[in-house]
């Protein structure tokens, strides 16, 4: 192995232990020396690779976003139905936050960004966008109502996706993310859809649900 790829391979790991200890304690209650420890690595170590606690939250974050966006392209370039992508995205988000320990310390160092030095917008900022796609797609599909604000709607869903995800990690651990996540849609779906295609979609949180798993 090269040090090249050496050096990649101790700062994968280092970004793997440091969401495990950001993802139990928060960014405020993180030190380094948990870091180190977690790792399995001396300070020395750790700083050669991270100057900071605030760029290695950093860095987390990024991974997180990164495997937001490659599941995100994915699903953007599908061929599916717009309505059906973005609820299936919603979903598969929630499996990474749910599963994925670096995407769940991301998650939860972006909503404490306040704590950075650096504003962090970008990935609410994407997931807009992406919604506010899928929305205009779901209005050609002529699923999704024609007079829908897809700019309000993807203002609301957003954040409602986040609070949904943040109180059933409070609650239960993320255990009734699934159901938590059927709720939010059933009630958001109504005010989406065209009447007429209400009963062929009214399922659709279901459906996506049994195929999250």
């Amino acid at each position: 192995m090269t040090q090249q790829a050496r050096a990649m391979e101790t700062r994968a790991a280092i970004i793997r232990a440091a969401a495990d200890v950001f993802g139990d304690l928060g960014y405020g209650g993180a030190s380094m020396a948990d870091i180190c420890l977690a790792a399995g690595l001396t300070k020395g170590a750790l700083y050669f690779h991270f100057a900071s606690k605030d760029a290695l939250a950093l860095a987390v974050i990024d991974a997180q976003h990164q495997r937001a966006l490659a599941l995100g392209d994915e699903l953007l370039h599908s061929d599916q139905p717009g309505l059906q992508v973005l609820l299936r995205m919603a979903f598969e988000l929630g499996k990474q936050v749910r599963d994925d320990p670096v995407s769940r310390a991301g998650i939860r160092l972006t909503m404490e960004s306040s704590n950075l030095s650096t504003p962090v917008v970008t990935p609410y900022e994407d997931w807009m966008a992406a919604c506010e796609v899928l929305l205009q797609r779901a209005i050609r599909d002529g699923d999704v109502r024609a007079d829908v604000d897809v700019a309000a709607a993807a203002h609301f869903i957003s954040p409602a996706f986040t609070g949904v995800q943040v109180v059933s990690g409070v609650l239960t651990g993320r255990a009734d993310l699934v159901r938590r996540l059927i709720e939010m849609w059933s009630f958001v779906l109504p005010s989406l859809v065209v009447p007429d295609q209400w009963e062929r979609l009214s399922a659709l949180p279901e459906e996506m649900a049994a195929a999250w798993g």
